[in-house]
């Protein structure tokens, strides 16, 4: 007797120990659970901290959104019968709705950013089904314009941002419910019925065959749109398309303006009346209401399509270099402080045949803070009132002077043989994969740049520290991306040397030799021919100086990145 007792409490005893394990390694599980639900909302809070920076200062621009789109409802189908004179009992004419409408996005070059874009978009319900056998009309496409440069991705079941679609919506809605008013609410959300004779209905077996094969085409509709997961939306709009009329189409064919790519369907229009007439039931008095439609959650960004991205720490300079680029143009606010910059701003950079870039026909040969030049603007606007009749007199009385050979503007319409785009993007600093400053989420902007342009202050003590921070961040955003770095631009070389002593002068030099020492052995970029070198060029953004070594460098960059490109 002992030893079946033994064995039943060492049996015992391994099924606790068993136990135990399992529950440990459920309370394990439990943990890595919560430390990973923990870690998403830590980052989703940081990501919303480095929007709301980006949004200080009144500044509209926006990057990254995530919508709610839904197709058009169809219309409801129409429970009706022909009346007229000697004919009282007439035959079913009701009409069947219309469709609902399709939600559209469209790439267009007109918009620079995702602000104008509403968070909630709906299409336009179909019209409902009307008497003596009027179908209701299609509802017209709603189109969502985007920036070229957006990317569209559809969210997946399991992440925070998705809404339910259309069917886990409506399962919603039912829970709570007793199986007959479960069974009450589907039936009156798919069904119309003629009026006073929805009870009888219901019990007809010709109503039960027409719910079952309503239900059997339900059923489809749900594994259609269960298979549509498995390929979601992943749309890259970085260029629009036409539609091509084939030379061989027929004369007097119309050219249908093309709408963009279609993300969610307009419902089906219910069926009237008529759609259930058989030789056993003559007189139907009911019909389908239209079908919902298609909802889906879509997260939108933005990567702005410029040839060069400038990329460097705060106070380099990028600001002041890009007006300077633009005479003056780019509309990018240069203050003393960190951080000027919040949002990435694109200027275009005008070229002629000899080298000569429009910015430098501006008459602006000085770029200083943007408060100081306000203030400068004001004073001039104030001496030009007080002297206008002076000016006036002075330039009837004076010989016309001579024009230069190229202005800006119209004149040099005539003259530019190549344009391109710069974008000034934040400062980047250490540590901004982990959000400090603004963090590096602005990055994305400069996926798609030709080729990237480091911008650092010469003026610092170690400038090449700079650039070694600035390609650490660069890989930990995206790996390779340094490999896009073509130029080193040492800024506010016009620091640099004192008065003209020499002892300064040379140790200026002294310092833009050990950078360039430091890029040929640090910086070398690998690339299928073997290495290249970065240049460096140094300037000064404020006085307008080595101005156009640089813009021909970067248009040969450019040059040769389209034709790889292409």
């Amino acid at each position: 007797m002992l030893r079946p007792l033994c064995r039943s409490l060492s049996r015992q005893r391994r099924l606790f120990y068993c136990s135990g394990a399992a529950c440990h390694e459920a309370s394990n599980a439990a943990i890595d659970t919560q430390e990973d639900d923990d870690n998403l909302q830590d980052l989703l809070r940081r990501k919303r901290k480095t929007e709301w920076k980006r949004r200080q200062g009144g500044q509209s621009f926006l990057d990254n959104l995530v919508i709610n789109v839904r197709g058009g409802n169809g219309g409801d189908g129409c429970v009706a019968f022909h009346r007229e004179k000697w004919k009282p009992m007439g035959p079913p004419s009701g009409g069947s709705g219309g469709r609902g409408g399709d939600v559209y996005i469209l790439p267009t070059p007109n918009l620079t950013t995702l602000s104008s874009i509403p968070k909630r978009v709906r299409g336009a319900a179909g019209g409902n089904g009307q008497g003596t056998w009027q179908n209701g009309k299609n509802a017209p496409p709603t189109i969502i314009k985007v920036p070229l440069g957006t990317v569209v991705r559809e969210l997946l079941p399991g992440d925070s941002r998705r809404a339910k679609d259309e069917w886990e919506a409506e399962e919603e809605s039912l829970q709570g419910l007793d199986p007959e008013e479960r069974r009450a609410k589907l039936r009156d959300d798919r069904w119309v019925h003629y009026p006073r004779y929805a009870d009888d209905n219901v019990n007809r077996d010709v109503f039960k065959q027409a719910e079952a094969a309503l239900y059997r085409e339900e059923r489809a509709r749900r594994w259609a749109r269960k298979q549509r997961l498995l390929s979601p939306i992943n749309l890259d709009l970085d260029k629009t398309e036409e539609v091509m009329i084939s030379d061989d189409a027929p004369l007097g064919m119309g050219q249908h303006e093309w709408l963009g790519h279609i993300v969610a369907r307009g419902g089906n229009g219910g069926l009237g009346n008529p759609h259930f007439l058989s030789p056993i039931s003559r007189s139907p008095k009911f019909a389908t209401r239209g079908h919902e439609g298609e909802r889906i959650t879509l997260y939108l960004e933005l990567k702005i399509l410029a040839d060069i991205g400038l990329v460097g720490m705060p106070n380099a300079g990028k600001s002041t270099l890009l007006r300077a680029l633009t005479g003056g143009r780019a509309k990018t606010e240069v203050a003393g402080y960190a951080f000027t910059t919040l949002n990435p701003i694109v200027g275009v950079i005008r070229v002629a045949e000899d080298g000569t870039f429009e910015g430098a026909l501006q008459g602006e040969n000085i770029f200083d803070e943007t408060a100081i030049e306000e203030e400068r603007l004001r004073e001039r606007e104030l001496s030009d009132i007080g002297n206008s009749e002076e000016h006036l007199r002075l330039q009837d009385n004076s010989t016309d002077s001579p024009r230069p050979d190229i202005e800006p503007g119209h004149d040099f319409d005539v003259h530019e043989t190549f344009r391109f785009t710069v974008a000034d993007n934040p400062g980047l600093i250490s540590g901004a994969s982990e959000n400090v400053g603004l963090g590096h989420s602005f990055l994305r902007s400069m996926e798609r740049s030709l080729a990237l342009v480091y911008v650092v202050d010469l003026s610092q003590p170690e400038p090449w520290d700079e650039l070694r921070d600035l390609k650490d961040e660069l890989e930990k955003y995206q790996p390779g991306m340094s490999d896009k770095a073509h130029m080193v631009i040492a800024n506010k070389a016009d620091l640099l040397g004192g008065e003209g002593d020499p002892d300064a002068v040379e140790e200026a030099r002294e310092k833009l030799r050990r950078l360039e020492e430091y890029v040929k052995t640090e910086m070398i970029v690998k690339t299928p021919d073997g290495e290249r070198v970065l240049d460096v060029i140094p300037t000064s953004a404020k006085m307008s100086q080595n101005l156009k070594k640089v813009v021909v460098l970067m248009q040969k960059y450019v040059q040769q990145a389209r034709m790889v490109k292409v």
